[in-house]
């Protein structure tokens, strides 16, 4: 039997449910596994967590639904999207959080409790928090202001012209030990699209995780879609600057990056513009000696395509 090439997926969020949900269909060639940010402390997530102090369940709890032999999008309007309302203290969340919620606490490990969620969904691959401490992201802005949280780095009430300067963990936190180690062993690791600081910076951050790519001999793959929030992070809003910002975080420069280069249409104009998402600029011109692939990697619902993405991948890996 030919030896499965090892695919890791390092984020949080939707952008890692994407890659997850396309490379689910190459299961049987690849040995897919991710690595996800545990530092979310707003919504659902962040009201579980601090009653229960246990670890923010909801972008975890995307990757494995995504990483279901069942339809992700039916999954997903089961568990994560519907928010109750008017069930009193429920009203707000969702079924996926407070389940993995509800077994952690009965199980007493969270981990565990990740596995059984796992095989009840049947996850054609393995999902790994990237810490099993309690930690937050913290930001400082070019002005010398300190935002702390996540919840107030992803929804700024900030001066939006303050752009972030870095960010850490407080406190320091050391990686989940096979986290780690399913990074150092990895062929191939895919950063995923999102939000660069919130979702992709915040998993790069425990101590352990860049030793681990550093030692990796695995090939570096960079997802960037084309979209990013208007009222989200004050990060870059250029491909280039994107990818300076991150390799600031990363022991070796990225080997490959895959942008999505789609043109909106008159429709996706207006959906982008309800949805508040501005769209990055693809400066090419100060992108030189980077390997760039661009490609129309749209779906018909102006979202990144999992299945498209992945075919991309396949060829990379």
């Amino acid at each position: 039997m030919a030896h499965k090439k090892k695919v890791v997926v390092i984020g949080g969020g939707n952008g890692s449910a994407v890659c997850l949900e396309g490379l689910k269909k190459y299961a049987g060639i690849f040995d897919i596994s991710a690595v996800i940010s545990m530092s979310d402390s707003g919504g659902s997530s962040g009201k579980l967590r601090k009653e229960f102090n246990t670890l923010p369940p909801g972008d975890i709890m995307r990757a494995v639904l995504s990483l279901s032999k069942y339809d992700y999008k039916m999954l997903r309007q089961i568990f994560y999207k519907p928010r109750f309302k008017g069930v009193g203290k429920l009203d707000s969340h969702n079924l996926g959080n407070l389940f993995l919620t509800l077994i952690s606490q009965y199980s007493r490990n969270f981990l565990h409790a990740l596995e059984a969620l796992s095989q009840s969904v049947e996850a054609k691959g393995r999902v790994y928090p990237v810490t099993l401490e309690n930690i937050n992201l913290v930001a400082e802005l070019d002005n010398g202001k300190i935002i702390k949280t996540e919840a107030f780095i992803d929804n700024p009430v900030y001066n939006r012209g303050w752009k972030i300067k870095r960010v850490w963990l407080e406190p320091r936190a050391q990686a989940y030990p096979k986290a780690a180690t399913v990074i150092k062993e990895a062929d191939i690791i895919v950063l995923s699209p999102g939000s660069l600081y919130t979702s992709l910076v915040a998993t790069l951050l425990p101590d352990g995780i860049k030793e681990a790519i550093a030692k990796s001999k695995a090939k570096i793959i960079y997802v960037s879609g084309n979209a990013y929030r208007l009222d989200g992070e004050t990060g870059p809003e250029k491909l280039s600057e994107m990818i300076i910002q991150l390799e600031k975080y990363l022991p070796r420069v990225i080997d490959l990056v895959i942008y999505n280069n789609h043109k909106l249409n008159k429709k996706q104009k207006s959906f982008y513009k309800e949805k508040k998402w501005g769209v990055f600029k693809f400066d090419r011109e100060n992108l030189k000696g980077k390997t760039i692939k661009a490609l129309d990697l749209e779906a018909s619902d102006s979202l990144l395509d999992p299945v498209k993405l992945a075919k991309v991948l396949k060829k990379e890996i």
